[in-house]
């Protein structure tokens, strides 16, 4: 069977585009701003991405014809809860530049990608019910989903949203039901990084000198892996259970930190034992252990958990390698919106009876 073609817009490194090219998508054209990542995709996907501003560039997919999707994530720092969180925000109207490039190429689907807070927080619904809108105008029922990528193979535990566009007749059921056919259990931060051997080692190089330091003042949670035990934003990993989502400023004191005797010597966790110790009173003074054993993630452990091929090449400084990590999909989760798209533009959606023409702008549909 032949390969659906598909457009992708603000692609970064490519971690959206290697789960779709994975759930059987040809990518025919590409686009992202970040010369780094751009450098990056063309080393491991192909020579068809466009460095640039896409509003300069929208011209150029006036010429494709009976494209099949559209997919790509705006950049959300105009709508993360880590960023300002402002809808006037210049970034925050790149979401309506995905539309334009729809409105262009007229593909059967389209998927738009960001961060949870647009589709869930009510000082955003307005940007939403525009999408919507703008969708509907022309010819897509939408539907937005939050998914959580812990669900579908990652070992990280990232909420984003989606919203998927089609032109379909058949499909009379919600599609948030639909994906759950494609989850799949996720490994553990253990199981996925312990390979790579410590950090400093031949397949784990690329380490980061960001020191950790105790905070005097520390915040406390229930976890020992939630609240504020150390100074930066850097908080400990649960090496038995998902990472926390890795943001794009790592490479400082917000890297996640990693306990190297718990991870390669079967050691208890340093920070459960010190946590146990501030829950029952203790001052961060009087614990006499001092956690040399903890060090930040480096870029080869951040490459994993969010699932790139191992043999997956960044271009750029650590910084903006970090970047380029923090900023994408993870893979897995992009090869299964890829198939739920596939399946759309294949008609095998379930049916089940609901009135045709619904416009399913589900703003809180979650798969649990």
């Amino acid at each position: 069977m032949k390969n659906k073609t598909a457009i992708s817009l603000f692609s970064g490194a490519g971690g959206m585009d290697v789960g779709f090219i994975e759930a059987g998508f040809e990518v025919k054209w590409a686009n992202d701003f970040d010369k780094n990542a751009c450098e990056t995709y063309k080393q491991n996907i192909g020579n068809h991405i466009v460095n640039g501003d896409i509003d300069q560039l929208l011209y150029q997919l006036a010429d494709f014809n009976d494209i099949d999707c559209i997919f790509g994530g705006p950049p959300c720092q105009g709508f993360s809860v880590a960023g300002r969180m402002d809808p006037n925000d210049d970034r925050s109207k790149l979401v309506f530049s995905f539309m334009e490039a729809v409105k262009l190429v007229k593909p059967k689907t389209f998927i738009m990608e960001n961060v949870k807070a647009l589709g869930t927080l009510a000082k955003f619904q307005l940007v939403r019910e525009e999408i919507f809108k703008r969708a509907e105008e022309l010819g897509y029922k939408t539907e937005l989903m939050i998914l959580n990528s812990k669900d579908f193979g990652v070992p990280q535990s990232r909420e984003r949203m989606f919203i998927v566009g089609h032109k379909s007749t058949l499909i009379r059921s919600s599609l948030v039901h639909s994906i759950k056919s494609f989850q799949e259990a996720s490994p553990s931060v253990r199981e996925v990084i312990q390979s790579l051997g410590p950090a400093g080692s031949e397949k784990n190089c690329k380490t980061v000198n960001a020191k950790i330091t105790i905070a005097k003042s520390p915040v406390l949670r229930k976890s020992p892996y939630a609240g504020m035990l150390f100074n930066g934003q850097g908080r400990p990993l649960n090496l038995d259970s998902y990472s926390s989502t890795l943001h794009a400023s790592m490479g400082g004191n917000r890297t996640p930190i990693i306990d190297e005797a718990e991870l390669y010597n079967n050691e208890s966790a340093w920070v459960e034992e010190y946590h146990a110790h501030l829950m029952d009173g203790g001052d961060p003074s009087e614990f006499d252990k001092k956690p040399h054993r903890l060090r930040r993630m480096t870029v080869d452990e951040a490459h994993l958990l969010q699932t790139f091929p191992v043999d997956y090449k960044f271009f750029g400084k650590q910084s903006s390698v970090f970047k380029q990590i923090g900023n994408a999909v993870p893979c897995n989760l992009a090869k299964a919106v890829g198939k739920l798209a596939l399946d759309i533009l294949n008609d095998r959606i379930n049916v089940v009876e609901m009135p045709l023409n619904q416009n399913y702008a589900l703003a809180f549909a979650e798969v649990n």
